[in-house]
């Protein structure tokens, strides 16, 4: 089974065998995102397809498997992105992707011809800038001579399913972050349409996400080296994707990831939502199945952001992870980092304050902390943030059964100490976290047949490798700390507010 992942930084091939072991996988950079403006992000479609047909043909000229021991190929990749196309299926622009904030003007439009609370009725999520809809109505307003020729649109990994087999089709996940899929009942939304005056034309065929969307095309297999007539699957978004990689499959599963953003995922057996719309409310990839998702905007990036600014600590940089430094220093220092608090709005914030002017702080120090007191807090601060997401599911009677660990911050042993203790409850890790696009793969395994549901695929190939206990002791002192850092953002509103 062959996964496809279409990032932002670069599109990745994986191949896993029947057992879910990867095989080999191939990675092959895009070209930088560009903001020609404060706020704009655009790539070039054109750069995927070129990016993912090199990936695939390394990943096979490197893998020596033959193209038709390939039972089925799955797609992920980027979220929210808006790829315009005319007629004839040409791209009109580059696309805007998820980062771009240029839409805020189309926001409040939505929130004051439709309002807030029928946007979650309709689509079980709040407007916002980096939703796909919004993008399009942008283009609309400010760029005419483009609308005229606009004929539809489709999603980042979807333009390489159309590159790859002609249709121009996307799954119910990924389809969930256009601002435009009635959520509850995994279709189209026709009152968002007429609402926004869109043609149904415009819309790609939809799909559940194992259900097969495609075939390779003649002219895709002689440019990528794969068979003519290899099924696609639909696939996801990469969040739900990724969520499958690590087993997040039935109700009471939940994922604490902490990239450069940081999410906690939790699937559903019904489609919460939010009235105050601080969570994202979204199909799974799993058939009659929801997912609802908080995001943390600067998690792993503000870590990054301290060691890019202040260092490891030590000159010349020692050998090894310069994060495994910064995680020494933070292990010395006492759980509370001795009252230091760091809210880590460098980004904004979206959950759960939907407010893109907030702005970090560092709040709590005195003559007797050090580096190791700041350092400890930002990752004490991060876990807080991921936190608030599991509040508000609890506010909504969404059940958490056992959380598992993502991204950077299930490499670090002293971040995932302190999730255990923020979280207040066992955290844990599994043996193998390939990403989003193992996530797809995996979707490929059950459009083949090889699993017949893609539970049974999560239960069959995900096995947890560590189960990390939180402190009892620790745990009532990162109560008593998370009650401090949720007044931050209230008493420091007023200046951020532009």
């Amino acid at each position: 089974m062959l996964g496809i992942d279409v990032g932002t930084g670069g599109s990745r091939a994986l191949l896993i065998d029947e057992s879910g072991a990867v095989v080999a996988s191939a990675v092959h950079e895009h070209e930088p995102f560009r903001s020609p403006h404060a706020g704009w992000a655009e790539q070039d479609p054109h750069d995927w397809w070129k990016a993912s047909s090199a990936a695939i043909a390394r990943l096979l000229r490197e893998s020596a498997i033959a193209p038709e021991e390939i039972a089925c190929i799955g797609l992920t990749g980027q979220m929210h992105g808006a790829v315009l196309l005319d007629k004839e299926n040409r791209v009109l622009r580059p696309a805007l992707i998820w980062a771009d904030q240029r839409t805020a003007e189309e926001c409040r439009d939505l929130n004051s011809t439709i309002g807030p609370e029928r946007l979650v009725e309709l689509t079980a999520n709040p407007a916002l800038t980096n939703f796909t809809l919004t993008k399009l109505l942008w283009v609309r307003k400010h760029e005419p001579e483009i609308w005229r020729k606009f004929h539809s649109f489709v999603l980042p990994k979807d333009y390489v399913r159309f590159r790859l087999s002609g249709l121009r089709a996307i799954d119910v996940a990924d389809a969930s972050g256009t601002l435009l899929l009635d959520v509850q009942h995994r279709q189209w939304s026709y009152a968002m349409l007429e609402a926004t005056g869109l043609n149904r034309d415009c819309l790609p065929q939809l799909f559940e996400s194992p259900e097969i969307a495609g075939r390779i095309s003649e002219a895709a297999a002689k440019e990528t080296g794969l068979k003519a007539g290899t099924p696609i699957v639909a696939g996801a978004g990469d969040q739900a994707a990724g969520a499958l990689g690590m087993g997040i499959a039935r109700p009471g599963d939940v994922s604490a990831t902490i990239g450069t953003s940081g999410v906690v995922f939790a699937a559903t057996d019904a489609p919460f939502t939010d009235p105050r719309g601080r969570l994202h409310t979204f199909c799974h990839a799993i058939p009659g199945r929801w997912h609802v998702m908080g995001v943390t905007q600067a998690a792993g990036l503000s870590l990054r952001w301290f060691r890019d600014n202040f260092g490891t600590g030590k000159e010349p940089m020692p050998a090894g992870d310069p994060y495994d430094a910064l995680a020494a220093e933070a292990s010395r220092i006492p759980a509370g980092s001795e009252g230091v608090l760091w809210a880590p709005y460098l980004m904004g914030e979206r959950t759960p304050y939907l407010d893109p002017n907030a702005r970090g702080a560092l709040v709590g120090l005195a003559a007797s902390h050090g580096r190791g007191h700041v350092i400890r807090a930002i990752l004490e601060g991060v876990a807080f943030s991921l936190k608030d997401s599991l509040t508000i599911f609890g506010e909504l009677g969404i059940p958490v059964r056992e959380i598992r660990l993502g991204g950077g911050g299930a490499r670090s042993s002293v971040w995932r100490q302190i999730q255990a203790e923020v979280y207040g409850q066992a955290v844990e890790t599994v043996a193998a976290e390939e990403g989003a696009a193992y996530g797809a793969a995996l979707l490929a395994g059950v459009g083949a047949g090889l699993w017949p549901t893609v539970e049974q695929a999560c239960d069959a190939v995900v096995h947890v490798a560590q189960r990390i206990a939180p402190d009892p002791q620790n745990v009532t002192t990162m109560q008593a700390a998370y009650a401090n850092y949720r007044r931050l953002y209230p008493a420091l509103r007023q200046i951020f507010a532009p």
